[in-house]
């Protein structure tokens, strides 16, 4: 039996379909903090581990960054990060991270104010993780993205 072009190319196509694809790499995220915050590194831990390349750079006028990136005074928190074209303020957890990053919504990022206990880099031995939300902010008032418990969506 021979083949021609047509069939050919029709089975090459249909090959290419079934080959197993390389995941795209997830977009490097740059996290700002000041160099004495703690908490700061442990949530950079928690990101690294759910496979985000995190680069740190330290700012001792952290607050200057956050108003440079738009992060509106009520939602501000310990550290910010830029992620493609998003804004990830405090304690964020890896999961509404990768949600926000699947959905890409016309945000301009995502925000746990403060520093609840239990968020990621807020573990305290001991203590029962606080329910919290991670906010988006952008145009208009911040709303709910996700609801935690520690790490885990609610």
């Amino acid at each position: 039996m021979t083949m021609d072009r047509r069939t050919f190319i029709a089975l090459a196509a249909g090959a290419a379909l079934l080959l197993p694809r390389r995941a795209a790499a997830a977009p490097v995220m740059t996290v700002h903090k000041d160099p004495t915050c703690g908490c700061c590194e442990a949530w950079v831990e928690h990101i690294r581990a759910a496979g985000y390349e995190a680069r740190v750079t330290e700012a001792r006028a952290i607050n200057a960054v956050k108003a440079k990136l738009g992060v509106p005074v009520g939602l501000r928190s310990c550290h910010t990060a830029e992620i493609d074209i998003y804004v990830i303020e405090g304690h964020v957890p890896a999961a509404a991270i990768a949600r926000l990053l699947a959905q890409r919504p016309k945000v301009h990022g995502l925000a746990v104010p403060g520093m609840p206990v239990g968020s990621p880099g807020m573990e305290v031995e001991g203590r029962e993780p606080e329910t919290y939300d991670v906010l988006s902010f952008g145009e208009g008032e911040p709303r709910t993205f996700m609801r935690f418990k520690g790490s885990a969506s609610l």
